[in-house]
């Protein structure tokens, strides 16, 4: 039971419950209206038709009532009979106490009549009086029983007359609509339901899809991907997310299986170099006079593997940052000048030239000053560790659109197209670079490109002929006055 219970409360059966029920309670309450309303239209229109003709027969009985006797009692009973006769209703004509002295139904003649007091007073103090009643049981069923004063001299009640028709068609036209009702509900009804049934299963049946795919997800298979079915609902849009998602997701864990696979082979090298010669030293392998010099190794691959440490760090402190929202001013030309400062030595070693294209009034931008000089100090010194022998390192600083823009190129071998993209990755270095580029951790454009996204701006960089370009913008500081 409880197994069946939680069947029933799936999103499917609740929305076709739901719907199946709102179309049943509108029938309903529709169906209940128009009965009323039909009903009492008629019976209205009946008392009406009563009315006129009990009015029509007072008229005449007025003329032949005097002191509560007929004058001629033959004649009236015909003319009364006529007005039955072409009507299909009863009249009873009776004194002001409500003893009926006249009628036109055959089955009441010579009994003694006598109309329930309180409908005979209504109606000669309020003009009317209509009721549905078998009258005290003088008629077998339930009658529509209107009253009219009899008047004679202007305002002179001599007695009453009583127009008395059946309810049986009220009760033809109920049975009528009862039957039509059900009929139009069970098919209004099957109706909604198909309909009701046919929308929901479009609901569900991707949701269930997407309960599997979830599934599978959490079993690391993210090869899943969500059909739409051709919808462009919110469905067709949660099914793309869910597709953008499962990729965003598949990316995520290629990118941690390459970064756990990169940063392994960034550590065990610095680390199996450093245990072997230690090991050599301390059994006696690397003679006594050797020892200074593979020390030196140690110690270089020390501080390698340190720097590696510090950078994996900086990337993490980066990556949990959310975007700067409060952003400081500085001038971004004093700390380009800094960097240069900071980085003379390593330009002197390579043996590289400098052009220096920064304008001596300042530039001041928005951002956060510490941030943007570890960006620009990572794009120089990766400028000059790759730049060849002797040739020329160019950083410049401008502005373009509103912006202030810094420009970092340096000649030495073309980057190819297809790898400029990767360069952004962590731990990425292209098969050239390995050689040359001993002490890097494959890092520092990584946190280039996310200490940009941190300002929300972009790195971009160009290739060719020899001549690799990197560039950014940050928005300039909007002078008062």
């Amino acid at each position: 039971m409880r197994r069946i219970s939680q069947r029933f409360q799936g999103i499917y059966w609740r929305q076709l419950f739901m719907t199946t029920g709102i179309v049943l309670l509108t029938l309903l309450l529709l169906g209940a209206s128009f009965f009323l309303l039909s009903y009492n239209y008629a019976r209205q229109e009946r008392n009406e038709e009563l009315k006129a003709r009990a009015t029509v027969v007072a008229r005449l009985s007025a003329a032949y009532l005097r002191d509560n006797v007929f004058a001629s009692q033959e004649e009236l009973r015909e003319l009364a009979s006529f007005g039955a006769s072409v009507s299909d209703m009863d009249f009873l004509i009776c004194d002001c106490e409500g003893r009926a002295l006249l009628t036109t139904e055959e089955t009441l003649a010579g009994k003694v009549i006598i109309m329930p007091l309180e409908l005979v007073k209504t109606a000669l103090e309020e003009g009317e009086a209509n009721t549905v009643s078998n009258l005290n049981g003088l008629y077998a069923t339930r009658q529509f029983v209107v009253g009219v004063p009899v008047t004679i001299s202007g305002d002179e009640h001599v007695g009453v007359v009583f127009a008395v028709a059946e309810t049986t068609y009220l009760d033809i036209m109920w049975r009528g609509f009862v039957g039509l009702f059900f009929m139009t509900a069970m098919v209004v009804l099957m109706v909604a339901f198909m309909a009701a049934s046919i929308t929901a299963m479009r609901v569900v049946k991707p949701i269930r899809e997407m309960v599997q795919a979830t599934r599978r997800y959490a079993e690391g298979n993210f090869d899943i991907r969500m059909y739409d079915y051709g919808r462009s609902d919110e469905i067709g849009e949660l099914a793309a997310s869910f597709n953008n998602m499962a990729e965003s997701l598949q990316e995520t864990e290629r990118q941690r299986r390459e970064f756990i696979a990169n940063i392994s082979h960034e550590l065990k090298t610095p680390m199996t170099t450093i245990a072997g010669y230690t090991d050599g030293i301390l059994d006696g392998t690397i003679p006594p006079e050797s020892e200074r010099r593979y020390l030196e190794i140690i110690s270089a691959e020390s501080r390698r593997l340190s720097r590696l440490v510090r950078r994996m760090l900086d990337v993490s402190q980066l990556q949990v940052m959310e975007p700067l929202k409060v952003q400081g001013r500085f001038d971004l030309c004093e700390s380009v000048r800094r960097v240069l400062i900071s980085l003379e030595k390593k330009i002197t070693d390579r043996g590289l030239d400098v052009e220096a294209d920064i304008p001596e009034e300042s530039i001041l931008v928005r951002g956060d000053n510490d941030m943007i000089t570890q960006v620009i100090y990572n794009l120089l010194e990766n400028a000059a560790k790759f730049a060849q022998h002797g040739s020329t390192l160019y950083i410049g600083v401008a502005v373009r659109d509103s912006k202030a823009r810094v420009i970092v190129r340096n000649l030495g071998d073309t980057i190819p197209p297809e790898e400029l993209p990767l360069l952004f990755e962590r731990f990425h270095k292209s098969d050239k670079s390995r050689s040359a580029d001993k002490d890097g951790v494959g890092l520092g454009l990584y946190i280039v490109k996310t200490i940009l996204e941190q300002h929300k701006e972009k790195i971009e960089v160009a290739s060719e002929d020899g001549i690799t370009e990197f560039a950014f913008s940050l928005p300039m500081e909007e002078r008062s006055g």
